[in-house]
């Protein structure tokens, strides 16, 4: 069965939800039923990731050392930016229109018939693909926990784990010792496992589930192009599981070489960087508290102090217990609803201060909003 073709977003519409993880479905069955309609070809080696926040960051940096080694690598992660192409990656660049297309043509008949969500069609069109293109390696980011996340209904040789914290509380419980046994799941049925340096409930938990689970040293990465202390943690992260991968003959490839890829590689969105005339602001995607903190230790280095900060919040987010955090860090710390125009909130502080210094934060709607439409900052 096969529709009339249609552009990704029209496709993606017809879902009737949001491309947020508000559009959360926990389960497998519903993916697994889609992915009856693919012949998966199982990749030489598949990795998850899951956590609270760092995800992202360390799903980039293990790609890009990958590549580095020579493999092909598929990489899954979400949400996007600015298109939808840049969930879905091979060797760094975001695939072709023409083959997210087809993809759906082929799976959104079956996907609204299932009743799927965005984030899990979206996995089928990505593990397709990934299939169709025939990489070495996939590389793929849950949404959100892991138990019962679209990216853990398939088989996979390794998982990482990153900083977990307090988050999408509404699925995953409302302490820290619930949410870690939820992304906990993340390591099931995996050969490797390897967890960023974690809270002592948190370790607690994930090394009763996995008795075989390591733990990453932290690293110094005096080169590293992204900016922000918290990416050695990620970085660190991706470098050990490289480490293991070597050590257990799943790959081959210098490591130096492997280094040097992690040390250029750039993450957008992440205390991405513009210069309007002769400001300069900062975005950055920390939509709670466990990654405001994260940031913290890297503000005084980007300014000191900020002009202003600019906290976007969610309508299912209060950010309001990070704000006495940011307060020492900016001359003032303004915060505003994510659905009350970012771009015109920045216009105004720049307008005022046209030489300031300033960090927006907020979820990825956010980011995209200000990047897509930064010509309009222009004075």
């Amino acid at each position: 069965m096969t529709a009339k073709p249609q552009s990704i977003e029209q496709w993606l519409a017809e879902l009737g939800a949001p491309s947020a993880d508000r559009d959360y479905k926990p389960g497998h069955e519903r993916l697994l039923k889609l992915l009856q309609q693919v012949h998966l070809r199982r990749p030489a080696l598949r990795i998850r990731i899951a956590g609270t926040n760092g995800k992202g960051s360390t799903a980039f940096f293990l790609a890009a050392a990958l590549k580095a080694c020579g493999l092909k690598v598929g990489l899954y992660t979400s949400p996007h930016i600015l298109a939808f192409n840049e969930r879905i990656r091979i060797d760094s660049s975001p695939v072709a229109t023409t083959l997210i297309e087809k993809s759906l043509a082929h799976l959104m008949p079956h996907a609204l018939a299932i009743g799927t969500s965005y984030f899990e069609t979206a996995t089928a069109v990505a593990l397709e693909i990934f299939s169709q293109t025939e990489v070495d390696v996939e590389i793929l980011e849950a949404g959100v926990g892991a138990r019962l996340d679209a990216t853990t209904a398939v088989a996979a040789d390794m998982a990482l784990l990153t900083p977990i914290g307090i988050d999408h509380q509404l699925w995953l419980g409302d302490t820290l010792q619930q949410i870690a046994w939820e992304k906990a799941h993340v390591m099931q049925g995996c050969k490797l496992a390897i967890s960023a340096p974690q809270k002592p409930e948190v370790t607690t938990e994930l090394s009763t589930f996995n008795t075989n689970l390591d733990y990453a040293a932290v690293e110094m990465w005096p080169n590293l192009s992204v900016a922000g202390e918290h990416q050695h943690i990620n970085a660190s992260l991706a470098y050990a599981a490289l480490k293991a991968l070597r050590e257990h003959k799943m790959i081959k490839g210098d490591l130096i070489q492997m280094q040097h890829a992690i040390n250029r590689c750039l993450i957008p969105g992440r205390l991405q960087k513009l210069t309007i005339a002769k400001a300069s602001i900062w975005l950055d995607a920390a939509h709670n508290r466990h990654a405001v903190e994260a940031l913290l230790a890297t503000l005084p280095a980007l300014a000191d102090p900020f002009d202003a900060i600019l906290v976007f919040t969610r309508e299912d987010r209060s950010l309001e217990e990070s704000l006495p955090l940011l307060a020492p860090f900016a001359r003032k710390v303004i915060t505003r609803s994510e659905s009350d125009a970012p771009l015109a909130a920045l216009k105004g502080q720049l307008a005022r201060q046209p030489d300031g210094a300033f960090l927006v934060l907020g979820s990825f709607i956010t980011v995209a909003e200000i990047l897509a439409n930064q010509e309009q900052l222009q004075p």
